[in-house]
């Protein structure tokens, strides 16, 4: 029971969300050398459980609307099965999801005491957009959109509870972590393709066409290097963040690999995974940037 509860929370998709907070966090240090670590602590959890509470429903939604019974489950796409199977309940998960969602609401509401309106800006964008995202938002095209400026919220949110102060670092990077999502998000999106536009969901990759949408692949990464190279060149950020070039190669195989296999599911598996790599090692390289900064 406990593993279905892991997999049906997909945990190890929670990295995206880790990896924002830790780029807040370490903003604030290179610029303070402080961290306060309660709120640190309680960022971490409220984000952890926000994120859980969004794919929780997200699962849930896609079985009651029978896309994840419609399309095939990978290891990146297709919901995580447990629906499907039976290991869970329906109205569990849409209880576990709504039980996340108000954890995260609570601590936000902490920081909303202490902190003041931009907090509760953020968490009030946070609350409505998880609850309607594998709905409105979703059949509206608008997933790569939301995921994009989640990012910017958590990275930007993390360090306004440590500063009470917003400036620029932070919204950039923050851009750049949730335009890297999006691009996994994209990628995933391919191979329920048809299930998706079956029950009216209007994802990017639906809108544009599968192979039109190959070509789009290259949009994500293009903002996210115009963001850093841009950034260093003003001394926004630091000149360490080139090294978020490292992952170019990988980010070519990828895309190259989507291009020749958009069509095929079974080879569609490793195109999804490279992306994911190449998202999480392209954020873990932009921590590291302005951890060594000092």
């Amino acid at each position: 029971m406990l593993s279905s509860w892991f997999r049906v929370i997909r945990v190890k998709f929670l990295l995206a969300s880790v990896i924002a907070v830790c780029l807040g966090l370490v903003i604030n240090w290179s610029q303070n050398q402080t961290i306060d670590m309660v709120d640190a602590s309680l960022t971490f959890a409220g984000v952890i459980a926000l994120h859980a509470s969004v794919d929780l429903l997200n699962d849930y939604w896609d079985f009651k609307r029978r896309i994840d019974t419609e399309t095939k489950r990978t290891k990146f796409s297709g919901g995580t099965g447990v629906l499907p199977e039976g290991l869970l309940q329906p109205a569990e998960v849409y209880r576990a999801g709504m039980a996340f969602l108000i954890l995260g609401a609570i601590i936000g509401g902490y920081f909303i005491f202490f902190n003041g309106v931009t907090i509760a800006i953020i968490l009030a964008f946070a609350i409505i957009s998880i609850y309607f995202y594998s709905t409105k938002i979703v059949n509206s095209g608008l997933g790569e959109v939301f995921v994009a400026i989640k990012g910017t919220m958590i990275v930007l949110g993390t360090y306004f509870v440590q500063t009470s102060q917003i400036v620029i670092e932070p919204i950039l990077g923050g851009v750049i972590l949730g335009v890297l999502s999006s691009m996994v998000l994209f990628v995933n999106s391919f191979p329920d393709f048809e299930a998706d536009r079956a029950s009216g969901r209007k994802t990017l990759a639906i809108m544009l066409g599968k192979k039109r949408a190959t070509s789009a692949l290259w949009i994500f990464p293009i903002v996210a290097y115009g963001i850093i190279i841009s950034g260093v060149i003003t001394q926004t950020l630091p000149i360490l963040s080139l090294i978020t070039l490292l992952s170019i190669p990988l980010l070519i195989k990828s895309g190259l690999c989507l291009k020749r296999s958009f069509d095929d599911v079974e080879k569609l598996v490793p195109v999804m995974g490279s992306c994911v790599s190449y998202g999480r090692i392209t954020g873990t390289l932009l921590v590291l940037s302005f951890l060594l900064r000092l």
